[in-house]
């Protein structure tokens, strides 16, 4: 769902609704955000741990060096103030930061760390940090694997404190270079990790194509999330963030891993093999930053104000590129059903299920909201929607709302998306996400949108979300997390695709 952050070149910042990272829906919070500032966790320090058998380093970096000097100038180059060269302000996407290459900003901490450390001076003015690798070469081996990862600590603050805050490791195509270039989105872009307002969330998306739209459904991109658990948050500790671009699997894929399992997963004939080959037939570079502000904190509340922290830094304990040959892919720690390499289509072509038939309900016709089983904190109205949803709605939805519909038939070609139709009155600054969740509605999220005002109650649009893989028959629960108590989403109709 959303935003990626640092629109390219020549693309420009997400407006109102259509923000969550950059686009309508972002990738997903989780529970309403805490309050508490945190105390940062060093925590200690890792040199990359050695390859695995048939795996080769390519690329290392494990920011030892004295405390307060730079990074390696061999290994990397910095982006500085506002812009590439040429390219939109703000970096395409509203961020507020200027960055530099202070060691206030960028720094090793003395402890085999990386720091990029956002501050904001007596003015209100921020300034933060934003490297990247030097060679932009990175792809695997013909028929081969290539691994990105790093061991991140993102910054340790949470709840009003965080407004603001956009960590990120990602990478771009190579063709990015020139940095006055405008090909972005076409040239391809994988962010391996991003995280916005404290949340205790992983986002890992890929795009591609054109913008706005495309294959890749832009400036949204083809995105999933996740909670760190194992160890601690997100924020409170490290965890390791990688992407395993595979050209030895057919389809080629993209997976995503957090500490070593994987929740995310991109197939080459989810877009068309155009689209595919222009994202990914050139090697690629890596980014490390720290944003403030922009199109996907704005998604969840916006900043930064005057209650954020300065000086709370994302530490990197270190960055390696790995690759091996082909004849093998590595096994994830959970295995994810194989996605289906149908394109889904976004307007369901049959009337709402509000009466299961055997005593089920098709996850791939409209379901009516209004034909919850149960429900959590909403009511029914008459909307100006028409088909395929029925005369009601399901309004005055706020956080912690939920819905509940039984025995939904996923059949055995797996879902791996969601749509849902919906709008919002909502008043500037609040938002949040309609997730869904299987069997009950403390399960892990499956999938998930934001939603902003779209314009008013009864302005209706039809948002997607990739979901994890789904098979069988569930009770399918949505779920309605926001940072902010306001109403912030009416339901029409909801259902699901290959």
């Amino acid at each position: 769902m959303p935003l990626n952050r640092h629109a390219r070149p020549g693309v420009p910042p997400p407006t109102g609704s259509a923000a969550r990272r950059r686009g309508l829906v972002a990738a997903v919070l989780a529970a309403a955000l805490p309050a508490a500032l945190l105390v940062v966790v060093h925590g200690a320090s890792a040199s990359a741990p050695p390859p695995a058998a048939g795996w080769t380093t390519v690329f290392q970096d494990d920011f030892t060096g004295g405390a307060g000097s730079a990074p390696s100038s061999a290994n990397w180059q910095y982006d500085l103030g506002t812009g590439y060269p040429g390219g939109a302000a703000n970096w395409g996407t509203g961020e507020v930061e200027t960055d530099t290459d202070s060691t206030d900003n960028v720094y090793l901490d003395g402890s085999g760390n990386l720091a990029i450390k956002p501050i904001r001076d007596g003015a209100g003015n921020w300034t933060s940090g934003r490297i990247e690798t030097k060679r932009t070469d990175f792809q695997p081996p013909a028929g081969g694997v290539l691994r990105m990862e790093a061991r991140i600590q993102m910054p340790n603050v949470t709840g009003d404190a965080a407004a603001g805050y956009w960590p990120a490791f990602w990478s771009m195509g190579a063709p990015a270079r020139p940095a006055s270039a405008t090909n972005w989105p076409s040239i391809g872009e994988i962010d391996v990790m991003e995280n916005v307002q404290g949340q205790n969330l992983e986002y890992g998306t890929f795009h591609c194509g054109v913008d706005p739209g495309g294959p890749c459904n832009e400036t949204t991109g083809i995105g999933n999330h996740t909670a760190c658990v194992t160890g601690g948050t997100c924020q409170a500790a490290f965890h390791t963030y990688a992407v395993e671009w595979d050209t030895s699997a057919s389809p080629q894929q993209l997976r995503w891993y957090l500490d070593g399992v994987q929740f995310h997963q991109v197939n080459a004939d989810q877009v068309d093999a155009t689209t595919w080959a222009n994202a990914t037939n050139h090697g690629y570079f890596l980014i490390l930053d720290v944003a403030m502000g922009g199109g996907f904190p704005g998604a969840f509340g916006g900043g930064p104000t005057a209650a954020t922290a300065s000086g709370v830094p994302m530490l990197v304990d270190y960055v390696s590129v790995l690759s091996k040959g082909s004849g093998s892919t590595t096994t994830p720690s959970t295995t994810p059903s194989t996605t289906p390499t149908t394109t889904p289509t976004t307007t369901p072509s049959t009337p709402p299920s509000t009466t299961p038939s055997g005593n089920t309900i098709s996850a791939y016709s409209a379901i009516a909201a209004s034909s919850s089983s149960a429900n959590n904190g909403t009511q029914t109205e008459t909307t100006s929607d028409g088909p395929p949803g029925g005369s009601q709605d399901v309004g005055w939805i706020h956080n912690g709302c939920w819905l509940r519909y039984d025995n939904v038939d996923f059949g055995s070609t797996p879902a791996t998306q969601f749509y849902g139709r919906v709008a919002s009155g909502a008043a500037g600054g609040v938002s949040g996400l309609v997730e869904v969740r299987l069997d009950s509605p403390t399960s892990p999220v499956l999938g998930s949108f934001a939603v902003a005002d779209t314009g008013g109650w009864q302005s209706w649009r039809t948002v997607p979300a990739n979901v994890s893989a789904v098979t069988g028959v569930h009770t399918v629960y949505l779920t309605f997390t926001s940072g902010q108590p306001a109403d912030y989403v009416n339901v029409h109709w909801f259902d699901f695709g290959h």
